[in-house]
């Protein structure tokens, strides 16, 4: 195994074009956590290889006290073979970042923070519902570069009424505070969400397509000029400072996902958690891991690899896809991606398929287009 994600279901607010699973009742943290022990005690049995990294996603971990953290890392280190010097990352919220919680995160054993900024300017962060301003953004940032060495923030693009010069002054005052890595994403419409709701109704409007991709190519050619590497479509970090936990998603490694909603990998089948604080609890407590459980057919492989690869810069490997599917399998993908090749999306170096900077930012639905329906038989 190569890590743990552990979900915590608890935010402060409900953000507007969020469709993750949380609830905004902390009542039953403390049950919740519990269950978080039992179900970390569970799966120990599926653990094949040593833990190298530990990421506390959700949710919002930060809204947790220092000994429900301390707590959960306990129990990781019981029942699980950690690593000497495992990447610890937990996800946090601007406005919960005091020096004192801070400084208590970096006793349990946390050593990177991932703060979720979203933005700079308070027009963007109140029509999103964030919980902070626009003052706590910047002084979160600047206090947790004096207590870890290793800080991502969280970057939106593509927000309603965000205009280029806009995103613009973003990206300065992230490059002003000097983060060593940046994650940003474009913002989409996701159903069952309020900004769903808004755009329905009219009341705000969802910016053009190609007003989104000129903010896109100015992020990854802002940040590269500043010395980041691009090393996925919204991964941005100097080096030394990749993040471990994603990367080992995209490289296809295996992880445990713990906690409700939570997703793992096997390295032959996924599994997801239930969606429902109320039955996750249940579940657990009867001893019963409250998954569904998918096998992953030779089709998923190879939609998987293309998904996946695509939004990496190792792209995907060509040969890597002949040895684990067959040469059929290979030559289907070539002869789908040369129309692409020739609308200069995509090319390949050192025999692996990638995205060219013009198709970087449509490499969701290039993949979507190269994606297999049916199984095309064992090689020749």
């Amino acid at each position: 195994m190569s890590g743990i994600y552990l979900h915590i279901p608890f935010c402060k607010k409900a953000c507007h074009y969020c469709n993750f699973h949380f609830s905004t009742s902390m009542r039953h943290a403390d049950k919740m956590i519990a269950a978080i022990y039992a179900e970390l005690q569970l799966r120990k049995m599926e653990a094949q290889r040593p833990v190298e990294t530990i990421y506390f996603g959700g949710g919002t971990p930060s809204v947790l006290s220092k000994e429900h953290i301390v707590g959960m890392l306990d129990q990781v280190h019981q029942h699980y073979d950690v690593i000497q010097s495992p990447e610890i990352t937990l996800e946090a919220n601007p406005d919960d970042l005091t020096l004192e919680y801070m400084q208590a995160l970096q006793e349990a054993g946390i050593n990177r923070l991932s703060i979720g900024i979203q933005s700079f300017h308070d027009s963007e962060l109140n029509l999103m519902n964030r919980a902070h301003n626009a003052s706590q953004a910047l002084s979160s940032v600047t206090l947790a570069k004096k207590e870890f060495d290793n800080v991502s923030i969280d970057l939106l693009f593509g927000n309603p009424n965000t205009t280029l010069d806009d995103w613009k002054r973003n990206l300065d005052h992230a490059l002003q505070l000097e983060v060593p890595h940046i994650s940003s994403y474009a913002l989409t419409l996701e159903p069952k969400t309020a900004l769903e709701r808004f755009v329905d109704k009219g009341v705000v409007s969802l910016l053009d397509e190609n007003v989104v991709e000129a903010q896109f190519h100015h992020l990854v050619d802002t940040l590269t000029q500043a010395g980041y590497d691009h090393y996925e479509l919204s991964s941005f970090g100097k080096p030394g400072y990749h993040s471990q936990n994603n990367t080992g998603y995209w490289q296809g490694k295996t992880y445990l996902g713990i906690g409700p909603s939570a997703h793992g990998f096997d390295g032959n089948q996924r599994y997801w958690n239930v969606s429902n604080n109320a039955s996750y609890m249940q579940q657990i407590t009867k001893g019963e891991l409250p998954q569904t459980i998918e096998k992953l057919s030779v089709v998923d492989i190879f939609n998987e690899s293309i998904m996946i690869g695509l939004r990496a810069s190792w792209g995907v490997s060509l040969q890597a896809m002949e040895n684990k599917l067959g040469l059929r399998y290979r030559q289907h993908l070539e002869d789908q991606a040369k129309r692409f090749m020739d609308e200069g999306l995509l090319h390949i170096e050192n025999n692996a398929l990638k995205t060219t900077r013009k198709g970087a930012f449509l490499a969701d639905g290039i993949s979507a287009e190269l994606f297999l329906i049916d199984w095309l038989g064992a090689s020749p």
